[in-house]
């Protein structure tokens, strides 16, 4: 384990120190996930200090009730309730709550999470042991381009600046020292360098790998679905004839697609060229979505959303934790209990891709999408509930 701000509690608690450990590396990767935990860590620390003060612990008690004992007991200061109130709420929220959480807030919680175990170490555990001045966490970046990335960057960059040899010009030798002229320089054309400075740009996963033709149309396959599986339920027009071509090991993966498109019905029988041009026009859509979720991922590190078609629902603590049984999804049993024959018994457990659970048995789109919605009801009412 590297070294963290909490290290220093390894001695006293092992326990406390991991979950800060935890709580510390999810501040930037998953804001919401560190306010979640947050709220149980402050949970488990009132309790330790009811136990230390032998007041009634009753396992029921919510964290407001715990907090308002010890301060009716005297055992607070304003500054201490303060941020045990401030963690708790900011916990809550994000148990449910379907918005993106921000750096900020985290670090909110983190800073108030550091009043907290100060006052619990120098009251509970030894006034000698010193807790370290509060500090920002410094944020790690952990994306990085790949290796055929990487190259395809330098190519690019390589291109620009042979490109930009074609604007420049020789100096003028036969023109005296004091015979100053103001030359209008031609400016460098910005068509086709805008796209080009646009692709060294991209963040990591997104560099263009290889391009794909239709006649004269095309789509660019970035880095991260160089390799990308493609799930036939994603091609509505093209699921059989996806199926047909995996049947026969011609293409179910990006890497398997030929460069043209044109012509390749004629991998499998009785397919004609409408197939794949319609193949090819449902490929770039998958691409567009793809990327989309990609940056959508991205810019909210650390939650989990299910995916159906161009929608999606983010999967928050409360939602995760509820139960896949015919009570709560009506009108499709067949699929509850197939799910729950898997070991799926609870919404977190789903497959990211909605799509693929149309494989189970009398399971069509038409169901799924019925699934999805109620999904999206359930989502909106837990949304409704109180703080």
């Amino acid at each position: 384990m590297t070294t963290y701000f909490y290290e220093f509690l390894a001695d006293i608690s092992e326990e406390f120190a991991h979950t800060l450990y935890e709580l510390e590396k999810a501040i930037y990767n998953s804001p919401r996930s560190m306010l979640t935990h947050s709220r149980t860590f402050i949970e488990v620390l009132l309790e330790k200090v009811m136990i230390h003060e032998n007041m009634t612990n009753d396992p029921y008690m919510t964290i407001v009730e715990r907090i308002q004992n010890l301060d009716e007991a005297g055992l607070l200061t304003p500054e201490v309730m303060n941020a045990f109130h401030e963690v708790r709420k900011l916990g809550n929220v994000a148990a449910h709550d379907t918005r993106q959480f921000r750096f900020s807030e985290s670090l909110t919680a983190w800073e108030h999470i550091h009043t907290i175990v100060k006052w619990f170490v120098e009251v509970y555990e030894s006034y000698t042991i010193e807790v370290p001045e509060y500090v920002d966490p410094v944020m790690k970046q952990e994306h990085s381009y790949g290796l055929e990335e990487m190259a395809l960057r330098f190519k690019k960059i390589e291109d620009l600046l042979k490109e930009s040899l074609a604007y420049e010009k020789p100096k003028n030798t036969e023109q005296e020292a004091t015979d100053i002229k103001i030359v209008e320089v031609e400016p460098k054309p910005k068509k086709g360098r805008i796209s080009l400075l646009d692709e060294i740009n991209e963040e990591p996963g997104f560099v263009s790998v290889r391009t794909i033709y239709y006649g004269k149309d095309s789509v660019e396959i970035p880095y991260f679905l160089r390799d990308a599986f493609l799930l036939p339920q994603r091609f509505e027009e093209s699921e059989r004839f996806l199926i047909r071509l995996g049947g026969e090991q011609q293409a179910r993966i990006m890497s398997e697609l030929p460069s043209s498109l044109e012509n390749f019905h004629l991998r499998v029988t009785r397919y004609n060229e409408t197939h794949s041009e319609t193949f090819f026009h449902e490929l770039k859509e998958f691409v567009q979505e793809e990327i989309r979720r990609k940056k959508l991922i991205n810019s909210r590190p650390g939650e989990l959303f299910l995916f159906f078609k161009s929608s999606e629902i983010v999967v928050t603590d409360d939602l995760g934790n509820v139960d896949l049984s015919t009570e709560n999804f009506t009108g499709m049993p067949g699929l509850i209990e197939q799910l729950n024959d898997d070991g799926i018994y609870k919404v977190r457990h789903l497959p990211k891709e909605l799509l693929i659970l149309g494989k189970y048995h009398r399971v069509g789109k038409g169901r799924v999408e019925s699934f999805f919605e109620q999904l999206r009801q359930i989502q909106e009412d837990l949304v409704k509930v109180t703080v």
